[in-house]
Formats: structure tokens, C-alpha cells, sequence
């Protein structure tokens, strides 16, 4: 709207043109954001054109500020609209490196708009796609703290949203208004997902974060003797009916991509500021691996990206699929049993959904066509292959077959959890919460709701002993598949194998969980059990964890026996 507003009012000499010009410069090419998310390379040269003009842009309007205004009567919202820009171009920018840096970037931008109140004086303009400009800003912002873990600031923007929706609604009737809504439905659900709280002694909520610190993971000991191999690059793919989702982010989806990233650090600490010039530059050691996020792609989407993440995949690297999906099964029965033969996971289509299962209208002698099947991830396994898979139809992967000899792991979820067990599905998959935050699935299949920061700390400490000690069980075992130490030098994934094995022995240990064997997770290769998920030492660890928490009385004593 700066571009738009300036030019019918000023003249196109003097600095007033000049920032006119400059707003127009990007957006007369092509957007940043409609440039193909896939491949690393061809988007860099485009953004890094975009960051320069609004670079001098911004310190045009700086440097002319009082002509501006005095002059040309250059408004509030204007400035607040090119520093929204300019935060949406840090967003974008951590959506296609994975560095969280750039997240902090984009905070200070919005965080700055709101201080210094630079779109308070739109609401008395009669113009509603102004107000819209607005609320947009409030959503990104929304975002991008929510990806930061400020939820504080999400909880006040988040009533300063409903006001400023109420007030829009009120002032213009618009087609919109169900829409932004549910916006704040979204965003007020993502909120209260997690189904356990950590409180202070004033009961205050304790913000928890779950990325990557330098004392999460393991530490590789002296005579573990695991693979040099590095995570680069991550499909992150959220296809699941009815979960609580924002901004095309589901809980399943937000949880794992902060499993794959390191505690974002301040990028004003690395590079001078404010010079984006020299902000568009990588840190100089890649702190995460690359992540796609996919909300139902179809399946064209799902291969276009797979492809060119497989394409661009360093040497001695891996390549991680995380699928959280409704289950697809096979219609009808088998003389084979190949990997086209056991379903998989559902991709998006057009196809009509009553009450959240997928109508079926073809031969049932013909393979579901939007569905991910096993067999098509067999091109893929050339390369290093790290799958996690959280479905109704999990146990679909296990059917793989390594042909080309390369390290390939699957992790799979349980396809049933117990009915005595709450349903929290729409709030997220109970697996995917072990993997993010295996204290808090622990305390939630213990059935605690609660617990003070004291204690939360003091569990914390302990069951970084207990990674610890499955580490040593898994680099110790004499019967392992190669294929999973391979994997544990890097550790991102070091994490996710150990927390894996607790989520399985925690879960074999439960009382209600014991009732089916459905209601365990899976690999591919298979763990030796009774080294790994049902090692009487482990066992012992967890049922010391349950004492500390006081909810011993879940979990069996003895659980050595056959399943």
C-alpha cells in the first residue's frame, strides 16, 4: 500500500519518488515467496536483490524522514508497512535455510512496528484493506513467536488480534469475517496442545523449549564406534484429518521441526547490524538441517520435493522423512505380499471426505493413487534414508527391503493407542510428543496434567541418565543393525533413536498399553529387544523416573516376559 497510496499524491521527482521506485522494485518481478521452495540454489539471488532494495529503502525513509513527512505526509503505516516486509523477508528466509537466526530477525522487525505503534492510526482511515494489512501483520507475528517459544507475547498479540477483528467486523461488513475467526480459533487451540503444564511456585506457566541444546543430546563416549554421517536435509510432511493446526503448520509438524533445530541464537552477534546486505549470508557452520514442511501436498508435491532434496543431498549426508498421515490400507486381499501390497500413508487429492475418511470410488483391484506406498521410497534409498513415520498405518513401512546396501532406518508409530487412554489426537500424535518432549508424553500416559518447575527440572536431569545410558545400550549391542549406529554420530538423530527407545520401553512397561501389541512402536531393521526396549536396566530407570513423579503404579514391575 506505500507503493500505491505515494503515487497519487506525489510528484515522481525528489525523495518521495525515489521511495516509491524502490517499494515498486521488488514487486514489479517476481515475489520472493512464489519462487519454487524446492532447491537451495535458485532462490538465493532473488532474495538477496529483495533485501538489498528494501535495505535501502529503509534507510532512505530514515534519512528523509522529516521531507517525508513534512512534504509528502508519508504515514505511520507506511513505515510500519516496509518494516513488515522486511520481517516477512527474515521469515521466509529462515523457512528456506532452517537458521533459526533469522527468526529473531524477523522478531525484532514486528516487535518494533508494535512499540512504536506504527499501524495504530489505520483504523481511522476508512479503508478496510488497510485494517486487513493489519491483522496480516498480527497473524505473521503470531508465527513467528510461536516458533520462538514467546508465547507470552502470543497470548497478548493474540487479544489485541481478537479486538482488532472485533473492531474490523464491526466497522465493515466483509466476507471475511468467519475466516479471521478462525484464525483466532487456530491459534488459540495450537496454544493449548500440549496436555501437560510446567508451573512456577506462583503458578505462572513455564515456557519449555524443545529444540536442540548443547546438553540434549548424548555425548559419543570413548569406544562407541558409530558412522560419520550428517543430517542435511529433513521432509517434514503433515497430512492428518482434523489436528489442530496454524498457518499451515500442524502441532505433529511445529513439534518435529523443532527436533530438528538448535536454540536459535541472536544473528546480530555474528553480522553487523542493521546491514541485511551482510545478513543474507550463512552463518559460517550450518547449525540445522534443511527442512521442507509440507501440509498436504499431493502426491506430485511430495515427489517434486523428495526429488530435489535427494538430488542436492551431500556426500556422507542423510536424508530424514518424517510423515504424520492418515493410514491408507489395501483394499481388498493380496496374492503378493510386495511394497505395494500393505497401503501406507494418504497424500492430498480432490477426492470427497465424510467424517474424515476418504471415500472410495475406483476398482478395488487397482492401488490406492494417493497414497504414499513403501515401494515409492525404494528410488530414495540409494542414498542414506532416515523415515519416521506417525499413522494409523505405520506398520506398512516395516515391509522394506534395503536394495542398494545404503543405512536405512524406519521409525514407526503405534497404529493404536489404548482406549482407557484420553484421545489427544487433534492436539497431536502421543509418538511425535516422545520424540519432541519425551518427559511430557511421559507424564501424560502417567496422568498427570501438572507439575511444578522444581520437579520438572529435577526429572529432566534424570532422564538425560537415562538417554545417556541407552546410548550405551545401543553402541554396546553385539546383535544391532549396522544401519542404526551409522545413523548415531549425528545428533539430531542420535536424539530421536534414543528418545525412540524410551517412548517403546515406557510404553511396553504401561499397564494399559500391554493389552495390545499394536499399541508398541516399530523399526526397520528390528531392535534386539532385550538389549534395547525391554533391557531389564532400562526398565529399571523408568520405573525410578515413575517413582520420582509418584505414579509407580502404572507401570508393571516385571515386565520380562513374552509379547
Amino acid at each position: 500500500m506505500v507503493r500505491g497510496a505515494a503515487r497519487q499524491r506525489l510528484p515522481r521527482t525528489g525523495p518521495a519518488s525515489r521511495t516509491t521506485g524502490l517499494v515498486e522494485k521488488p514487486s514489479r518481478k517476481r515475489k520472493s515467496r512464489d519462487l519454487p521452495q524446492y532447491g537451495q540454489k535458485q532462490w538465493q539471488s532473488y532474495f538477496g536483490r529483495t533485501f538489498d532494495v528494501y535495505t535501502k529503502l529503509w534507510k532512505f525513509q530514515q534519512q528523509h524522514r522529516q521531507v517525508l513527512d513534512n512534504r509528502y505526509g508519508l504515514k505511520r503505516w507506511q513505515i510500519g508497512e516496509i518494516a513488515s516486509k522486511i520481517g516477512q523477508l527474515y521469515y521466509h528466509y529462515y523457512l528456506r535455510t532452517s537458521e533459526t537466526s533469522y527468526l529473531n530477525e524477523a522478531f525484532s522487525f514486528y516487535s518494533a512496528i508494535r512499540q512504536r505503534s506504527y499501524y495504530s492510526q489505520v483504523n481511522k482511515e476508512d479503508r478496510p484493506e488497510l485494517v486487513v494489512k493489519k491483522l496480516r501483520y498480527y497473524a505473521r507475528f503470531i508465527v513467528v513467536c510461536l516458533l520462538l517459544n514467546k508465547m507470552d507475547v502470543v497470548k497478548d498479540l493474540v487479544k489485541e488480534l481478537s479486538d482488532e477483528i472485533e473492531d474490523y467486523t464491526h466497522r465493515f461488513n466483509t466476507e471475511d469475517q468467519v475466516e479471521w475467526n478462525l484464525v483466532l480459533q487456530e491459534v488459540a487451540a495450537f496454544v493449548e496442545a500440549d496436555p501437560v503444564m510446567v508451573l512456577n511456585d506462583d503458578n505462572t506457566i513455564v515456557i519449555t523449549s524443545n529444540r536442540l541444546s548443547e546438553t540434549g543430546a548424548p555425548l559419543l563416549e570413548q569406544g562407541m564406534i558409530v558412522g560419520q554421517l550428517t543430517l542435511a536435509d529433513a521432509l517434514i510432511i503433515g497430512n492428518c484429518n482434523n489436528q489442530v493446526k496454524f498457518s499451515e503448520l500442524t502441532v505433529d509438524m511445529f513439534r518435529m521441526l523443532q527436533a530438528l533445530e538448535r536454540e536459535p541464537m541472536n544473528l546480530a552477534s555474528q553480522m553487523n547490524k542493521p546491514g541485511m546486505q551482510e545478513s543474507t549470508e550463512k552463518p559460517a557452520r550450518r547449525e540445522n538441517p534443511h527442512k521442507y514442511l509440507l501440509y498436504k501436498p499431493t502426491f506430485s508435491q511430495l515427489y517434486t520435493f523428495l526429488a530435489a532434496a535427494f538430488k542436492e543431498l551431500p556426500a556422507n549426508s542423510v536424508l530424514l522423512i518424517y510423515l504424520s498421515a492418515t493410514g491408507v490400507f489395501p483394499s481388498g486381499r493380496s496374492d503378493s505380499e510386495g511394497p505395494y501390497d500393505f497401503g501406507g500413508v494418504l497424500t492430498n487429492s480432490n477426492r470427497d471426505i465424510i467424517n474424515g475418511d476418504a471415500v472410495h470410488k475406483r476398482n478395488q483391484s487397482y492401488k490406492e493413487m494417493h497414497c504414499l506406498h513403501p515401494g515409492d521410497l525404494y528410488p530414495f534409498t540409494r542414498k542414506p534414508l532416515f523415515i519416521i513415520v506417525d499413522s494409523s498405518n505405520s506398520v506398512a513401512y516395516k515391509n522394506f527391503t534395503n536394495l542398494f546396501g545404503q543405512p536405512l532406518v524406519c521409525l514407526l508409530s503405534p497404529t493404536a493407542y489404548p482406549k482407557a487412554l484420553q484421545d489427544q489426537s487433534q492436539r497431536g500424535s502421543l509418538f511425535t510428543l516422545f520424540l519432541n518432549n519425551p518427559l511430557m508424553a511421559f507424564l501424560f500416559v502417567s496422568g498427570l496434567s501438572s507439575m511444578r518447575r522444581g520437579l520438572w527440572e529435577k526429572c529432566q536431569d534424570y532422564l538425560r541418565k537415562i538417554n545417556r545410558d541407552i546410548a550405551q545400550l545401543l553402541t554396546h549391542s553385539r546383535s544391532i543393525d549396522q544401519a542404526f549406529l551409522q545413523f548415531f554420530g549425528d545428533e539430531f538423530l542420535r536424539l530421536l533413536l534414543t528418545r525412540f527407545v524410551f517412548c517403546s520401553a515406557t510404553m511396553r512397561m504401561h499397564k494399559i498399553f500391554r493389552q495390545e501389541t499394536r499399541n508398541y512402536p516399530e523399526t526397520y531393521p528390528q531392535l534386539p529387544r532385550d538389549e534395547t526396549v525391554e533391557n531389564p536396566h532400562l526398565q529399571k530407570h523408568i520405573l525410578e523416573l515413575a517413582s520420582i513423579l509418584d505414579v509407580r503404579n502404572v507401570f508393571l514391575e516385571n515386565t520380562i516376559d513374552d509379547y
